[in-house]
């Protein structure tokens, strides 16, 4: 096993990769500016020897609404190019690769909730109704059709757009809907 590096580095010093397909809006680089804010810095930015962004690009953006100045890096010597943008993609991919065992995590956050800690901070739109439980701890959905109801709503720029997106998704085994506004 490769043992790499850890080293402090400005934020300014960093290259963000140009070509980086996860896109981080507002509301994430909040939720792990707040991460960060709770726990520390626990997942250090994954850089190239020529300060370029590997992976962390999400930290960079909450580092920068923090104010902070430096951050630890992992440097990632030796890889090839090939080897970091396939790293760029393999690592936000992958971890979207699991699933949740929804029991347990309504079971985790339920404690969290009796010890009185702030659940917005876990990153759920509605962290205390994960299964959406009613008042009275009925489950109304039981973890497969919760999983069946999960939407996505995705903007289109024109219909053509929004054709070829319903074709790609429905092509892939997707459940899809058209919706005009």
């Amino acid at each position: 096993m490769k043992h790499y590096q850890t080293v402090i580095k400005k934020v300014t010093d960093l290259i963000p990769y140009i070509n980086n397909s996860r896109i981080h809006d507002e509301r994430q680089v909040n939720q792990i500016a707040s991460s960060i804010k709770e726990f520390g810095f626990t997942n250090p930015i994954l850089i190239g020897e020529d300060d370029s962004i590997v992976a962390g690009h999400g930290r960079l953006q909450a580092c920068e609404v923090l104010k902070i100045k430096e951050v630890p890096c992992i440097v990632l010597d030796g890889l090839t190019d090939a080897q970091k943008k396939a790293l760029v993609i393999a690592d936000n991919k992958i971890a979207l690769n699991s699933e949740w065992d929804y029991e347990m995590l309504q079971n985790e956050i339920n404690h969290l909730k009796e010890l009185d800690y702030d659940l917005d901070i876990l990153g759920f739109d509605d962290p205390e109704n994960v299964l959406g439980i009613t008042d009275n701890d009925e489950p109304i959905l039981d973890e497969q059709t919760y999983q069946e109801k999960l939407s996505v709503i995705i903007d289109c720029d024109s219909e053509a757009e929004q054709e070829r997106l319903y074709n790609k998704l429905t092509k892939e085994g997707y459940k899809c809907q058209i919706q005009s506004l």
